[in-house]
């Protein structure tokens, strides 16, 4: 009888990995992903087998690493939210031109809706722009179950494989049934020393390999068993529904409809015009932009009716939920519900007691003096300070994004320019953005506000605790430029004389206020107090 267990979709993603035979995980924090790396790190049977589970500096090094495992023979899983994959597209990418030896199932949790995130960007894109394989479970069963038939599909067709999540799929528990763990692939590196060479004249090869793949990758999708085709009453309308959505449209179950269910890509063209010549139109329905809509208009007539996100019948925008769902099919969700009302909205803050709250005091305070100051600030809980009460930062783009926009609008003859960046953010992309600055002497001021950790994405380790000095000098920052205070009420007075004296200096300067986060702070402190009881 099999073990049934109440997992999130990352919780099971993380398990299904590990029963695959995982033997490796490389992965940065970021939300909705985080949870997969961590239950890897605390799972009895991961800590048994030695599954190496340690968070990487950023997402291309954690591509890279997995690559690396892989060409050693054994299965590497990669992990990140949809930004990430800006960060590893190199790596990512000429993975699929090298091709893989041991399997690689790379992670890519998207956020429609923007719950902690800048943008609603759709990895599948990247996916079909690398031309490998895309697997996109609907239920928390099937991010167990994909695991396993993930990292075959890509040791059989010697190819990165892309496992695309949603934040409501992610963070959602289900009960999952729990099979036998297979074993993880013996140490065997590959001997095909051409392919990993990508030299013009390796990698045409290989490119050309690649192409040659395509009929086989799409003959896989065909044969999915994650792909089903439901065909209702004949001439009514038809949906493609994928991942999540699947769910929302059974959930809606309008009367007689026809469903291809999607959950590994490419598109099967022949199931697509099996559907449409069943139905007479076809509802798009996906969490996400419109990967599949507009790529219909290729498989089909060019006069067949389709709908979904682009044409409005769908939210183009935002996450997918049931009600928007049924809406699009004409009908009204059973459960409505009402906005709450005289309920003040309170928008997120800074934690009391926040050692980046007394860094925002002191920088306000010292900025009143430079009525032209601009703060370029970067990914992390500290963003925060662009709302009230401090409103102390004018920018948030990207990871690492702070230094460099400092430095170009100093460049620009912005004076002064002022970057806040977080320690984990630092070493993620930070670091040449401070060599670059280094290299140019640009006019700026560096707040390295650094909490020792990731705090965030809820306490991860942060790559460079208590190595900011010492990279920092090593990047070129003269050491009278440097400076670690301590950002407390008490010490008020010499850290705004610290940062008006490098203000002043036109040069790059680095002031780190270095104090732990409150939330891991009492996290061990509790723990210390539980373990003396």
């Amino acid at each position: 009888m099999k073990e049934k267990r109440l997992l999130l979709g990352d919780e099971a993603i993380a398990l299904g990995a590990i029963y695959s035979g995982l033997s490796g995980v490389y992965a940065y924090p970021g939300t909705p992903s985080t949870e997969i790396t961590e239950f890897i790190q605390n799972d009895p049977l991961a800590k048994e087998r030695g599954i190496r589970s340690r968070w990487c500096t950023n997402e291309k090094t954690a591509m890279e690493a997995a690559l690396g495992m892989s060409y050693a023979g054994k299965r590497a899983m990669v992990c990140m939210k949809h930004v990430g994959m800006n960060v590893c597209a190199d790596a990512f990418v000429n993975s699929a031109i090298t091709g893989v030896n041991g399997g690689i199932v790379v992670i890519a949790a998207d956020d429609p809706s923007m719950h902690s995130s800048q943008n609603e960007q759709d990895s599948r894109f990247y996916g079909k722009f690398a031309m490998i394989p895309i697997i996109e479970p609907s239920n928390q069963q099937e991010c167990f179950d994909c695991m396993a038939h993930a990292f075959e599909l890509s040791e059989k067709l010697r190819l990165p494989v892309l496992l695309r999540m949603v934040t409501r799929l992610a963070h959602s528990r289900a009960a999952v049934n729990i099979g036998v763990p297979c074993q993880q692939n013996c140490l065997k590196p590959d001997d095909e020393r051409g392919r990993w060479v990508l030299l013009p004249g390796n990698a045409r090869k290989q490119y050309d390999s690649l192409i040659s793949k395509q009929p086989e990758i799409e003959s896989c999708a065909l044969e999915s068993p994650y792909n089903r085709l439901e065909l209702g009453k004949e001439g009514g309308t038809g949906v493609i529904a994928s991942g999540i959505g699947y769910n929302y449209v059974k959930e809606a179950s309008p009367e007689g409809i026809s469903i291809l269910k999607l959950s590994q890509y490419p598109i099967p063209k022949e199931e697509v015009k099996k559907l449409s010549s069943h139905c007479s139109d076809i509802v798009v329905v996906e969490d996400g932009q419109p990967f599949i809509e507009e790529q219909l208009k290729a498989i089909l007539a060019a006069d067949y009716p389709i709908s979904g996100r682009l044409t409005g019948r769908l939210p183009r925008t935002g996450e997918l939920n049931p009600d928007n769902v049924t809406a699009a099919f004409g009908k009204t969700s059973s459960a409505v519900y009402q906005k709450a009302v005289n309920i003040s909205p309170r928008p997120p803050q800074l934690c009391q007691g926040c050692g980046h709250r007394d860094v925002y005091t002191a920088l306000n305070k010292v900025l009143e003096e430079y009525p032209t100051a601009r703060v370029f600030g970067d990914i992390g809980c500290y963003t925060l300070g662009a709302l009230p009460p401090f409103r102390a930062i004018d920018s948030c783009v990207d990871m690492g994004a702070s230094i460099t926009m400092a430095k170009g609008a100093a460049d620009a003859g912005l004076y002064p320019a002022i970057a806040v960046i977080g320690d984990s953010t630092f070493t993620h992309s930070g670091m040449t953005s401070l060599l670059d600055a280094v290299n140019d002497n640009s006019p700026i001021t560096v707040i390295l506000s650094d909490n020792l950790t990731t705090a965030m994405t809820g306490g991860q380790n942060s790559a460079g605790t208590h190595k900011f000095e010492a990279i920092c000098l090593a990047l070129g920052v003269e050491r009278e430029h440097l400076h670690v205070v301590v950002p407390l009420p008490k010490n008020m007075d010499s850290i705004t004389e610290t940062i008006r004296r490098e203000i002043d200096y036109k040069g790059v300067s680095v002031i780190i206020p270095q104090r732990e986060c409150m939330q891991t702070l009492s996290r061990k402190m509790r723990a210390k107090k539980n373990s003396t009881k």
